[in-house]
């Protein structure tokens, strides 16, 4: 492990110590730069994003383990800020193998990586899924490093009957696991955000805000307490939605007014010959 990733794995963890802090999601190198360039402290991948720029669905079990890593690394050397890597289910259902792919994450250059308790389909079973976070846990700890270990318990967006139930019980086995950052995804209630927040305490939360709603902003979100906010594939699809408007415009009218929302060459040269 180099100096530049221990540098970068300590100013990721000063950033939870305290207050609230959004963590962006590029999805490719130049979006991470310009990230960079607006002055956000950290970033985090998007499995979603980098998926869709490859033509392929968000899916572990779709994108290659091997594909991932190199994705992690243009980010990671890219870019001089930490980087989190959303590592999904950690390419692996079994404990054992979870911790050698985590091994491998860590030698991508990352400050941080996340581990979901999902198939993508359906919840791991509790057991399985708290020895998975252990096992992500040791890993990290034998590789010699502070990698900031996010957990993420999935039930809401697996629409599970009993989310909220299910999601502040596993967080706080997940705390007890090992994991130094807790996360549901999903959450949109400040009620059960604040729930999460002080059932877990005194670990960081991250909350993603994935659509506009007036009380999941900064300010609000920190004075529940809330460490970190996360925004997954929105900004990407806020891309795929301009390009999506501006290919149709041309494909059944013919014309290109969308193109008058586009960003500047000249402005994005600048910013790109600068890195």
């Amino acid at each position: 492990m180099n100096e530049e990733q221990l540098k970068a794995i300590e100013e990721f963890r000063a950033l939870h110590e305290t207050g609230c802090f959004i963590l962006p999601n590029p999805w490719d190198r130049g979006s991470a730069l310009y990230l960079q360039h607006l002055g956000f402290k950290a970033l985090a991948t998007t499995s979603a994003g980098f998926a869709f720029s490859r033509g392929l669905p968000d899916d572990p079990e779709v994108v290659p383990l091997a594909l991932m890593l190199e994705h992690f690394r243009d980010i990671a050397t890219g870019t001089s800020l930490p980087v989190n890597a959303d590592f999904q289910n950690g390419f692996a259902d079994e404990p054992d193998r979870v911790a050698e792919n985590v091994v491998k994450c860590v030698q991508t250059g990352i400050a941080g990586l996340s581990i979901e308790d999902t198939t993508g389909r359906r919840l791991y079973d509790r057991e399985l899924a708290i020895e998975r976070i252990k096992a992500a846990r040791r890993a990290i700890d034998d590789s010699g490093s502070q990698v900031l270990l996010t957990a993420r318990c999935e039930a809401w967006l697996v629409q599970s009957d009993d989310a909220r139930e299910v999601a502040l019980d596993r967080l706080v086995a997940f705390a007890d696991a090992g994991a130094d950052c807790l996360y549901a995804p999903g959450v949109l209630e400040l009620a059960d955000i604040t729930d999460i927040v002080k059932a877990v305490a005194p670990r960081p939360v991250n909350v993603l805000v994935f659509s506009p709603k007036p009380d999941l902003n900064l300010k609000r979100l920190e004075e529940v307490g809330v460490r970190r906010i996360s925004v997954g594939a929105a900004l990407c699809r806020v891309a795929w939605g301009a390009f999506i408007r501006a290919a149709t415009e041309m494909a059944e009218q013919g014309t290109f007014e969308a193109f008058s929302e586009a960003a500047s060459g000249a402005e994005l040269n600048k910013l790109f010959s600068r890195k």
